[in-house]
């Protein structure tokens, strides 16, 4: 006789008396010989026999087969691939009776051939309308806040124009950089006015910070341009002319103005 470990046990294979068949045996703990079980054997054994029964959805009606030692929560498990519906959002009705999950089948009387009622939880009929409604607010708003974006793309293509004329030194009228900012600062506003969740929440805050990054730099391109540069090459030079005299020495007061006296009167002589 050959030993062998399993697991924990002790499986030794021996003959019966007859040799005829093999038997397979186990030594359990303290010491007991015993004939070793068949898992496959004991699970179709606590299975019991199968019933077919017919389960109405709707206008549906779906054919199930389950062991009679079921629970109803193990058909509401086997119902899940045909309906779509999760254990918990289901209530199954037997002789006009709702059943619990911890109820069997074969206790309630449930005979092969039966037939059940389904039904959804209103509960959960509502959780799903919420639902819906919710991920419908929510692509309207991930539409509107993507109409925005087309917009402040356009407003950033201005900016770029506007800080290539600042950095190329050209002359920029204030009014400009005033009307570029009042039309960012209004898509900021319609983005406020947005009541989003999940995915259009993000998308408004992505927006909203990156509309605000260009107000920033629009603020920066206005105050170079209105700053005069000393090093600028069109700075205006004044000078001044000097009156230059005889002696070669500038003065800074013009010379006193001379005057010719010329007789106009012919005066009389006297001896």
């Amino acid at each position: 006789m050959n030993n062998s470990r399993s697991g924990s046990n002790r499986t030794l294979s021996g003959s019966a008396e007859d040799g005829s068949d093999l038997i397979d045996w186990e030594l359990r703990p303290g010491g007991m010989l015993v004939q070793k079980r068949d898992a496959n054997a004991n699970l179709a054994a606590n299975l019991g026999p199968m019933l077919k029964l017919k389960v109405s959805h709707g206008l549906v009606s779906h054919g199930i087969s389950v062991p009679a030692q079921a629970s109803f929560g193990d058909l509401k498990k086997l119902l899940v691939q045909e309906t779509g519906l999760q254990p918990q959002d289901q209530k199954i009705l037997f002789r006009g009776k709702e059943k619990e999950n911890g109820e069997y089948l074969q206790v309630a009387g449930v005979k092969d051939k039966a037939k059940l009622i389904l039904v959804e939880d209103p509960a959960s009929r509502e959780r799903k309308l919420e639902e819906l409604r919710n991920n419908e607010r929510i692509a309207r708003a991930c539409k509107v806040v993507t109409g925005i974006k087309a917009e402040v793309d356009k407003l950033e293509e201005q900016l770029s124009l506007l800080e290539k004329n600042v950095e190329t030194g050209s002359k920029v009228p204030e009014s400009d950089f005033d009307m570029l900012t009042e039309m960012l600062m209004r898509q900021l506003l319609k983005l406020d006015s947005i009541e989003a969740d999940g995915e259009a929440k993000i998308q408004r805050k992505s927006q909203v910070s990156r509309v605000q990054k260009f107000v920033e730099a629009l603020d920066g391109l206005k105050t170079r341009s209105l700053t005069p540069n000393p090093f600028s090459s069109n700075t205006v030079v004044v000078t001044t002319s000097w009156e230059t005299f005889d002696t070669g020495v500038g003065s800074l007061t013009a010379p006193p103005q001379t005057t010719s006296f010329t007789p106009t009167t012919d005066w009389e002589r006297f001896d």
